[in-house]
């Protein structure tokens, strides 16, 4: 189902919780304001946690965005895992730390075909930590680029320490338009994003990104060339 197509305040994965919390709110009242008040601040919480803010996805096919909201805490460039089927050759590796407060709602980076999906059990260490992108559970999606078999990339939902539940709503086979919502990680999480090949970023660690948005690189940039990860001209 194509969600970015459906005007909706919170992710559908929050419904229950809003629901819940509100609920005993509301029965709360018949007996007692504090737990009505705890309740009711609760129910705001997770209508915070699971909301779902419109996007203004840029157009040009050649944009990659981010697929979450953060801060951008590492950049590589290295051979990706030999399961991705992403070939041999370096590539750009751009990891977003979701904090407690970013929306966590993942979006598509690119319009494409889903090509693979790959999900690996794991530990729950610190999502800001950089070995929770090989130790932790997560969730991998592969795409083919403007659908072109020839052009993909990866962006992975990684659980932290907090994060405990991975929702992913796409299958293989699907197509993704840019900027479609594609899944949630719960509770304080991380994504680590492998860029077209030949790509370079256009951001920096630090940087605050926002999903659908922030643009991670532009393929249309063919006039530098990569050299053991040194932009050269």
């Amino acid at each position: 189902m194509n969600y970015s197509n459906i005007r909706s305040f919170i992710h559908k994965e929050g419904y229950i919780f809003v629901g819940c919390s509100l609920g005993i709110a509301l029965i709360c009242l018949l007996f007692s304001s504090t737990l009505f008040w705890i309740f009711l601040v609760l129910t705001m919480c997770f209508f915070f946690f699971f909301r779902n803010p419109s996007r203004v996805v840029p157009l040009d096919k050649n944009l990659i965005v981010s697929p979450v909201c953060g801060t951008v805490c590492s950049i590589a460039f290295d051979v990706p895992p030999e399961e991705l089927d992403l070939g041999n050759e370096k590539r750009y590796r751009v990891s977003i730390f979701l904090s407690l407060v970013d929306v966590h709602v993942n979006r598509s980076p690119a319009d494409g075909k889903v090509k693979k999906i790959l999900y690996s059990p794991g530990k729950y260490i610190d999502a800001g930590i950089e070995k929770s992108s090989l130790f932790n559970e997560r969730n991998t999606v592969v795409i083919e680029i403007n659908n072109d078999p020839s052009n993909l990339m990866s962006f992975s939902q990684i659980a932290g320490t907090l994060a405990r539940r991975i929702v992913c709503d796409v299958h293989e086979g699907e197509n993704l338009s840019k900027g479609e919502v594609y899944g949630i990680i719960k509770f304080g999480s991380r994504s680590d994003i492998w860029l077209p090949i030949n790509s370079v970023p256009l951001v920096c660690v630090g940087q605050k990104v926002i999903s659908g948005e922030t643009i991670l690189c532009d393929m249309s940039l063919v006039d530098v060339s990569l050299r053991d990860g040194v932009i050269v001209p």
